[in-house]
């Protein structure tokens, strides 16, 4: 029931985003994961574009945040105002306070501003003037951000790159879809008119069907040998946390969903595997030139497939 329902929201969103099937895939078995995704790429390529199709076509509510050098947490978070008819202070929400939020650039904004959203990824809360306060359901961050070695960027930090379930890129489109892109519709036309496809209720059965996709013993086998080398591969300073193997194996349920499969194959974790696993790996001082891609294979090609 779920196949016919998937392949119309990637066939939907690869109206907008042309010759990227494989990246939308990639970022709905991340929100079918309860996950949040990191985009990043150079300016141009489609990654705001992509977070806005995905927010439209699951019928989510979107706010978007552009990230800059000085934007602060009260402008994330929200913050309190006298009412002077009340004489009380009241709660302001920010832009925090929607199902998908897309942090653009977020890597534009301070590390403090960065920080912001620390809690609100982990826990779906949000502690603003000593209240907590619950995030709507589902919940999503969709950030995109620019390459390091770009003017006015900051780094993120480890903790925040580690509460993103996935990172993935998007590239250059081939010569057809460029063509394509050059021929058609604007885009922003485009997302003007699509239509929500399914309801966040729809999203929740789906995450629901994704949790639930079988994993062997011998997958988690696999998946532990996985995370076991990583944490002594003399190229890596440090390998994966117990977190990034729940990460792992939540992206593989969720791509066998996308496949179309009752279980978990050694392939779906070896599929999702670089965008779960890349940016949550440091290599030693002598490796520091190598790929997060190329130390991905080299993880694959060292553990043997049970």
């Amino acid at each position: 029931m779920s196949q016919p329902v998937i392949r119309e929201i990637v066939a939907r969103a690869g109206q907008v985003i042309l010759g990227k099937e494989r990246q939308i895939k990639l970022a709905l078995a991340c929100l079918f994961a309860r996950g949040h995704l990191l985009i990043e790429d150079i300016p141009g390529v489609g990654k705001t574009t992509l977070a806005q199709a995905l927010a439209k076509l699951l019928g989510l509510q979107f706010h978007r945040i552009q990230f800059t050098s000085d934007l602060l947490p009260a402008d994330i978070i929200g913050v309190s105002v006298f009412d002077r008819g009340l004489s009380t202070f009241r709660f302001h929400p920010g832009p925090i306070f929607a199902q998908v939020l897309l942090a653009d650039e977020i890597n534009r904004a301070t590390p403090k501003t960065q920080s912001a959203l620390l809690e609100a990824m982990e826990e779906r809360q949000v502690t603003a003037e000593g209240e907590t306060r619950a995030l709507p359901d589902p919940f999503f961050v969709i950030a995109t951000q620019n390459p390091s070695h770009q003017i006015g960027t900051f780094p993120l930090p480890e903790s925040q790159l580690d509460r993103f379930l996935m990172r993935i890129e998007l590239g250059y489109p081939d010569h057809a879809a460029e063509r394509e892109l050059l021929r058609g519709a604007d885009r922003r036309d485009l997302l003007a008119g699509m239509p929500p496809f399914v309801d966040p209720k729809a999203l929740v059965v789906l995450q629901k069907q994704a949790s639930q996709i079988h994993a062997s013993d011998a997958l988690l086998d696999y998946v532990q040998a996985l995370v076991d080398y990583s944490r002594r591969a003399p190229a890596l300073a440090s390998g994966l946390s117990p977190r990034a193997a729940l990460a792992i194996l939540a992206a593989g349920r969720a791509w066998a969903l996308l496949e179309d499969r009752d279980m978990v194959l050694p392939e779906d974790i070896q599929t999702v595997l670089p965008c779960v696993a890349s940016h949550r790996l440091r290599p030693t001082a002598d490796a520091a030139g190598t790929g997060g891609e190329r130390l991905i294979g080299e993880l694959i090609a060292a553990v043997p497939v049970p």
